[in-house]
């Protein structure tokens, strides 16, 4: 029987190329385009579902101008390392992290918020947030 599921790994190397991709303004078709490829081959490598070969993703790190490690770093210890059968790792806040910026909402937040350059509105954004945060939170009583 043959696992369908994307590898952990090519799921995490294929968001870091969606992230790349996304802060630095590329669309997918530009990136297929680049490397011969269509927007839906793009998805697929983005996804995990098709795995990036050495060469296509040395080619990836080009284009992106970022260096190819760049695709690995992050990577979490229970992707890297084999995880016994039926024990599932909660999830962790760097995951939950890497999870929001790999959404659209999370890379354009935090290209907007980068671009904020007075200290004292950056503050003011994220104690915004925090407010809106502890808002949704439920009330104890």
């Amino acid at each position: 029987m043959t696992n369908k599921n994307p590898n952990p790994i090519d799921v995490h190397v294929g968001n870091r190329v969606r992230m790349r991709r996304m802060l630095i303004g590329m669309s997918q078709e530009r990136l297929g385009k680049e490397l011969g490829l269509t927007f839906q081959q793009v998805q697929k490598y983005e996804k995990g579902t098709n795995r990036i070969s050495a060469s296509r993703l040395y080619r990836i790190a080009q284009i992106l101008g970022v260096p190819v490690q760049y695709f690995f770093e992050d990577l979490p210890t229970s992707v890297a390392a084999p995880v016994q059968e039926g024990f599932a790792e909660a999830r962790t806040e760097q995951s939950m992290i890497m999870d929001f910026l790999n959404s659209s909402e999370g890379l354009q937040l935090n290209r907007h918020f980068a671009a904020i350059k007075d200290p004292a509105v950056r503050r003011a954004v994220v104690d915004l947030v925090r407010s809106l945060a502890r808002a949704e939170e439920p009330q104890e009583g």
